[in-house]
C-alpha cells in the first residue's frame, strides 16, 4: 500500500484522531476497511481461509429499569469478508451503549450481530457473557507448540525479510506446531506498536526454525493491520515453502478493551476462542 493510499485512507477513519465518546447507542459509528488494501499487495498462491477473532472486555448497557450491567464478548469475523471493522470505530460504538436500555444481554447480542453483520455483508457471529458467567471462555490458555524463542540466536535485521524464510535439504516430511512471543508490528495509520504471540502449524518439508524466527522478528518495524500481518505471514511461508498444510494464528495484545486474533489455514477451520496471559 503506497503512501498516498495510506493518506486517503487516514482521512476516512476516526483512527489517529481526536474523537468525541458518545454514549447513546449509534451503529452509524461503525467503519470499515477493505481488505483489498493488502491482498492485492500480496502474490497470494496458495488459497486460505479462516476468520478473526475479537475479545471485547469493555461492554456495558442500562437493563429496563436503568441499571448497569456490564459483559464481555467475544466476535467472529469471517475472513471472507470483503472488509474488516476499524478498531477504534468498534470501541466508540460499543461506548454508544453506556447509556442505552435494552431488555436483557441477548438483546444487546442481538443488536450487536446484526449491525456488524450489515456494515461487513457477512454472518458475524457473537456471544456475549456476564462476568459471573465468563469463566470458561474467558480463561487463559497456554500454546503448547514449541517455542522459537530460546533460540540463541543474533539479529541485525528488523526490516520484513520473506528470504530468511527457508526449508532444509534433507526433504524430511515433519508436521510441526511452532509459536514465538516476539511479534511485533506497527499500526499502518497511527505507527502505535501491536504485540503478540503467532503460532504456527504446518506439515511439509522441515522449515529452519532460525529462519522462520529471523522473519517474525524482521516484522518489528513493519506498519500493517493485524489480519493483514497474518495473510503476510501465511502467504510468506506458502510461497516459500512446500507444504501441504498450513495454519497461523496471531494473539495480539488488547488495547482499548479489545484484542484481535486472526486465524488462516489451507482449509477452513470451526470458530474458536483462545486468550493468551497478555491478552
Amino acid at each position: 500500500m503506497n503512501s498516498d493510499s495510506i493518506k486517503n485512507l487516514s482521512h476516512q477513519l476516526v483512527l489517529g484522531k481526536r474523537t468525541v465518546y458518545g454514549s447513546h447507542y449509534n451503529a452509524n459509528l461503525l467503519q470499515t476497511v477493505p481488505r483489498s488494501i493488502n491482498r492485492d499487495t500480496l502474490d497470494i498462491r496458495t488459497p486460505f481461509y479462516g476468520y478473526d477473532v475479537w475479545h471485547h472486555y469493555e461492554i456495558s448497557y442500562l437493563n429496563h429499569r436503568g441499571k448497569p450491567e456490564v459483559a464481555v464478548g467475544i466476535l467472529y469475523i469471517p475472513a471472507t469478508s470483503e472488509s474488516i471493522i476499524e478498531s477504534k470505530s468498534l470501541k466508540l460504538y460499543f461506548n454508544s451503549f453506556n447509556m442505552t436500555r435494552f431488555i436483557n444481554l441477548n438483546a444487546v447480542r442481538g443488536t450487536v450481530e446484526t449491525d456488524l453483520s450489515r456494515v461487513l455483508n457477512t454472518e458475524v457471529k457473537v456471544h456475549l457473557y456476564r462476568i459471573a458467567d465468563a469463566d470458561r471462555d474467558f480463561g487463559f490458555s497456554r500454546l503448547t507448540a514449541q517455542s522459537l524463542d530460546d533460540l540463541d540466536i543474533e539479529i541485525d535485521t528488523y526490516a520484513l525479510t520473506p528470504e530468511f524464510i527457508t526449508q532444509d535439504e534433507g526433504g524430511e516430511v515433519v508436521s510441526e506446531e511452532l509459536c514465538s512471543d516476539l511479534l511485533k508490528s506497527n499500526c499502518l495509520i497511527t505507527g502505535q506498536p501491536d504485540w503478540g504471540s503467532v503460532y504456527i502449524r504446518y506439515t511439509g518439508r522441515k522449515i529452519s526454525h532460525e529462519g522462520l524466527l529471523r522473519y517474525i522478528i524482521s516484522m518489528r518495524t513493519h506498519n500493517e493491520f493485524h489480519e493483514h500481518c497474518v495473510e503476510r505471514i501465511f502467504t510468506d511461508i506458502a510461497n516459500r515453502c512446500s507444504v501441504t498444510y498450513l495454519e497461523v494464528r496471531a494473539f495480539y495484545t488488547r488495547r482499548g478493551g479489545l484484542d484481535i486474533n486472526p486465524v488462516r489455514a489451507t482449509c477452513e477451520l470451526p470458530c474458536e476462542s483462545a486468550r493468551l496471559i497478555r491478552q
